[in-house]
């Protein structure tokens, strides 16, 4: 096909139950691998599609962005319809937008967004066992948040990082350290039941909000301290200091701010 390059800035989400993460892998089905099947389909072109992040296997994205440079002519409004009657009913797009060619999903994001879902007390919700972490009693909030202002601001997060991965983290410029705008502890508006956790920064490391989620949880059983937690932000700490790494099925990402 021939024609003008376009570039289209797209929004989607996603359930990641069914995927081994965001990005495409030689041996598990993923997110962008099911999107480039179709759009290839609807484009009569291969597409490669540049993805905002790489979101780990049972991950889930609210509001997700790619970009997808193509010569077809298909309007924007006919892209989300026809694109949505290909895709699963696990991933849904949202909008279409053409941009300059020099946009980037990746490389052009200003900060990101993240939502830790937790089902806390009672029985659990089977309903939501791929969409909500499952904490069996209730949390302290006023502590979770008292500590969660901790982390607000550039830090040293290598106590936040999966161990396999800081080693490479360690070798490029920025190392460990991150900038974190904001993170709070709420209840969940549909249910008194949930509670979330928001984080907002410049970006994150393999593994690091469900790290600070699972600390903050440590922090309302009294395992870690404030005292702690400042001491896993010193740059010295290890991982091993820091709280558990919670299950992916209660992450989301939220938001994508360009």
């Amino acid at each position: 096909m021939t024609g003008i390059m376009r570039n289209l800035k797209v929004i989607i989400s996603y359930n990641g139950a069914n995927y081994h993460g965001f990005q495409t892998q030689n041996n598990a089905v993923t997110v962008q691998q099911v999107i480039e099947s179709a759009l290839s389909g609807l484009l009569g072109e291969s597409a490669a599609v540049v993805g905002c992040s790489r979101t780990d296997a049972g991950v889930h994205a609210r509001e997700f962005c790619f970009n997808v440079k193509t010569c077809s002519p298909i309007p924007c409004d006919g892209f989300v319809k026809a694109l949505n009657g290909l895709l699963p009913r696990d991933i849904a797009v949202h909008s279409c937008e053409e941009v300059g060619t020099d946009f980037h999903a990746r490389y052009c994001t200003r900060s990101k967004e993240y939502v830790y879902l937790i089902c806390c007390g009672g029985v659990r919700d089977v309903f939501m066992k791929d969409l909500a972490y499952f904490y069996p009693r209730s949390l302290d909030l006023v502590r979770m948040n008292e500590a969660a202002g901790l982390f607000v601001g550039e830090h040293d997060f290598s106590a936040y990082c999966k161990a396999e991965s800081l080693e490479t983290v360690l070798t490029k410029p920025r190392g460990a350290v991150r900038e974190v705008y904001e993170l709070s502890v709420r209840e969940y508006s549909l249910s008194d039941r949930y509670i979330e956790i928001i984080i907002r920064g410049s970006g994150f490391l393999h593994n690091m909000v469900r790290i600070i989620a699972g600390t903050l949880v440590y922090v309302s059983e009294g395992k870690l301290s404030l005292s702690n937690v400042k001491e896993t932000l010193s740059g010295v700490g290890k991982r091993e200091t820091a709280g558990v790494t919670l299950p992916a099925s209660g992450l989301y990402l939220n938001r994508v701010i360009y």
